[in-house]
């Protein structure tokens, strides 16, 4: 199974687990924008976008996730398909808007497909997110050894870094103008059982052979070594650029 497809095995557990996103990013959505959302997962994102009074079809690959957000944010419309074959309606979008998610596409079309979308002038807007230094810092550089005997694609030695030392996504985006980059650092703060339910919904934890161990491993240096507590930095980096008029 590809890994984007993963997420769909457990939706509840996505949607309790999974943080969702800065306030101040949604309001740099233009108000009242028709905006494509592709993967909205259980619609952690969706909720932003309905809040600056934005009309959603959101297209989510996962039937288990689609019809969790279908509960969770009634008033979008939720299409489950593959957005790479889904077609395009005739009547463009003011934004095209992908949180997290806009990576999992196939690089051959994920962008003439967002410009194909988009009305003249329209917005593709991608949410990225990056764990970065902070938080509990000392637990991270611990959680290493978990990560090293378990999961065999774990580089040695591998320690978070700044936000600031992130670099901005450098991908190519023809048929649009120069694309701005905006960032916010956060921080929430997980019980061992949460966090542990986080890393669940993790795709290459899922894939883990040594899925278990790793979890009872993590779930041990939390309770053992920290309380039963311990606080993650994320780093979520907004990046928008306009559809050209023309290529």
């Amino acid at each position: 199974m590809e890994l984007r497809r993963i997420f769909d095995e457990d939706a509840a557990r996505y949607d309790r687990a999974r943080p969702g996103y800065p306030a101040e990013l949604f309001s740099r959505i233009p108000r009242g924008s028709r905006v494509l959302e592709i993967g909205c997962g259980t619609g952690q994102a969706t909720r932003g976008l309905l809040s600056v009074g934005c009309r959603v079809t959101a297209v989510e690959l996962g039937p288990s996730l689609a019809a969790m957000a279908r509960l969770r944010v009634p008033s979008a419309e939720i299409v489950t398909a593959d957005f790479e074959m889904w077609p395009l309606p005739a009547e463009p979008y003011d934004v095209v808007f992908a949180a997290t998610s806009f990576h999992w596409l196939d690089p051959e079309v994920r962008v003439a497909k967002a410009r194909a979308a988009l009305r003249p002038g329209g917005l593709l807007a991608t949410v990225a997110t990056h764990h970065v230094e902070g938080g509990t810092s000392a637990f991270f550089a611990e959680l290493q050894e978990c990560y090293e005997r378990f999961d065999p694609a774990t580089p040695p030695g591998l320690r978070l870094r700044p936000g600031s030392s992130i670099p901005h996504d450098p991908e190519p985006l023809p048929g649009f103008d120069p694309p701005a980059f905006e960032r916010w650092e956060w921080e929430v703060t997980y019980t061992t059982a949460s966090y542990l339910d986080l890393l669940s919904t993790y795709s290459g934890t899922r894939a883990l052979p040594a899925r278990a161990a790793l979890l009872d491993c993590v779930g041990s240096l939390i309770e053992t070594r920290y309380g039963g507590q311990i606080t993650k930095r994320y780093l979520t980096e907004l990046r928008t650029a306009t559809r050209s008029a023309v290529r």
